[in-house]
């Protein structure tokens, strides 16, 4: 099926003019209008796919679910959304998802395109790899929350921003749930940056589906606590509901019955099962009526794009023009357009029976994760270190190859193992089951890979201890002696504001962004109550402490040679 010309011209032709979209909240576990109307997600996953990374041994051990190692914008191509639109809006959506886009591109003819057709946006702000927390290896660094934010910054102008999503099925196995404090950690700083940045867009996180205990846990970890730290919004990617299947036996039951006690707004992230086909979306219906909009609110239908795996509901032209849709699509128009989303509970019914907050659950069995989260990155204490205290540093060209670094990281790591000195990596390091993390754990990967190459340099200062296969190099301004280098690492952890929590707070450019209508995306922010100098990489987010004292369990901050080795 293919949509006539007159047809697109007549829908693109009813977008200008339209006034800009309303913000959407929450109240208690569901969402509304400032009208106090409810609203609930009709949408639709829109991401082209990707290439598919080559599967590691680390990813096999973590379920060998394929990965993508490229992606395609949806959002900055004018062309693309000019032809699409139409699309969508004859599906009857009113959301769409996105999961990566470039923040260096110009989004802007799409997503006014998309707001003048009352299309929302839920925008993950993770990318592929290296752009994201990473399961095997869980750390929430300050080139993970220079990115988030960069990001963020290049859409804080746009009115349909429904939420921004901090991770997707980062943690896929009980084995890996130790990743949850980390990402919990990302929600709590990016929930702070748009508090300040003035943004009321949601924080959200999707999960993978899984049994019900670990399904529930996983929810239960991620909402709970106090407004600060838990997301506003949990999406399940749940493809249970296969063919023609009910309530009951699609196992929506179990799962409408394990979510209802989260206080926070809930729905299918990612829904649409193809096992069974044909995909007759009898799921819609029962998604925005009782007892599953009970809990839900809505859900993100997979995908708009054509998969390789056979999900998608379009095909394009050899020229990228022309749409034709697939049955696929016709089901699902004709299922939400015939669908009414609930209209209750009332916004202040929702506000007086809102759940209370859910105490966090102990490490257990099914949860590897400690309810004590990683502090939030300081950039301006990591350079620091970097420039003052560490004497050998990777190169700048092997520092942005990922893989050189993951590699050199372990390399030196094992060095110091076998060193006898006393030395390890524990400084770099985090653990979310002990809820014990490292003073550097919050680096970015290059600046751990110096620390660990400085301190097998210190163990013995000769040049070719810091070579590391031509790599590396020395700091012009390397510390004379190992206590040089320890005072020098003091006096930067020291200029930390104690407590290792904060908020980045934005500078006047990205505040005035927000009300922005056109142009370049802003970016940068300041440091709250510190009177100290910013360095160049310092200048896209600033950090002002919230809570005083050190994270519990956390490795001290003074940096300490000895034997000719780094401790910190």
């Amino acid at each position: 099926m293919r949509i006539s010309p007159w047809a697109v011209s007549a829908v693109l032709a009813a977008l200008h003019g339209v006034q800009s979209l309303p913000q959407i909240t929450r109240t208690g576990k569901y969402l509304y209008d400032p009208s106090g109307n409810r609203f609930s997600i009709k949408g639709v996953a829109y991401q082209p796919e990707g290439a598919v990374a080559a599967n590691s041994s680390a990813n096999a051990a973590n379920g060998g679910f394929p990965e993508p190692s490229s992606y395609v914008d949806p959002l900055s191509s004018s062309q693309n959304c000019s032809r699409d639109i139409p699309y969508l809006t004859q599906l009857g959506v009113n959301a769409v998802r996105v999961y990566s886009v470039n923040s260096s591109l110009n989004h802007d003819a799409c997503m006014s395109a998309l707001s003048a057709a009352g299309i929302y946006v839920m925008l993950d702000i993770s990318l592929p790899l290296n752009g994201s927390i990473d399961r095997a290896s869980p750390a929430w660094s300050t080139n993970l929350l220079d990115e988030y934010t960069t990001t963020i910054n290049a859409f804080l102008k746009y009115d349909n921003v429904l939420a921004f999503n901090i991770g997707n099925e980062v943690v896929n196995l009980v084995s890996n749930t130790n990743a949850a404090p980390f990402v919990k950690a990302a929600a709590r700083d990016i929930k702070a940056y748009l508090k300040g940045v003035g943004s009321k867009a949601l924080v959200g996180y999707s999960a993978v589906d899984g049994d019900a205990a670990f399904r529930n846990a996983l929810a239960e970890y991620m909402t709970c606590g106090d407004d600060t730290v838990r997301v506003d919004i949990y999406g399940l990617n749940n493809y249970e509901w296969c063919g023609n299947e009910n309530v009951n036996s699609s196992n929506w039951n179990v799962i409408t019955q394990g979510f209802s006690n989260l206080p926070v707004a809930t729905y299918m992230s990612e829904y649409g099962c193809i096992t069974s086909p044909p995909r007759l979306w009898t799921e819609v219906p029962a998604l925005f009526s009782s007892p599953v909009s009970d809990v839900f609110s809505g859900g993100m239908a997979f995908s708009y794009f054509p998969t390789s795996d056979g999900y998608g509901m379009v095909t394009f032209s050899a020229d990228g023009q022309t749409v034709t849709v697939s049955a696929d699509y016709t089901r699902l128009s004709t299922q939400y357009n015939a669908t009414k989303t609930p209209t209750t509970p009332s916004q202040s019914s929702a506000s007086s029976a809102a759940p209370g907050a859910l105490t966090c659950p102990s490490v257990n069995a099914t949860l590897l994760a400690s309810s004590t989260l990683p502090p939030t990155p300081d950039e301006s204490v990591c350079n620091c270190v970097n420039q003052n205290a560490l004497a050998c540093r990777v190169t700048q060209t092997s520092a942005n190859e990922p893989n050189v670094v993951g590699a050199l990281t372990d390399y030196a790591c094992s060095l110091l193992g076998s060193t006898n000195s006393g030395a390890s990596c524990d400084a770099i390091g985090g653990n979310g089951t002990s809820g014990t993390y490292g003073s550097l754990s919050m680096c970015s990967p290059a600046i751990k890979l110096s620390y660990a190459m400085s301190a097998y340099y210190e163990f013995n200062p000769v040049d070719s201890s810091c070579d590391f296969s031509g790599n590396a190099t020395l700091n012009p301004n390397k510390p004379n002696t190992a206590q040089d280098a320890s005072t020098a690492a003091s006096s930067c952890l020291a200029s930390q504001p104690s407590g290792g929590v904060y908020t980045p707070t934005p500078t006047t450019s990205v505040a005035a962004s927000t009300s922005a209508s056109s142009g370049a995306s802003a970016s940068g922010t300041n440091r709250s109550g510190s009177n100290s100098s910013s360095s160049a990489g310092e200048a896209r987010y600033g950090i002002a402490f919230l809570a005083r004292g050190w994270i519990g369990g956390v490795v001290g901050v003074v940096g300490v040679f000895i034997g000719g080795a780094v401790l910190l």
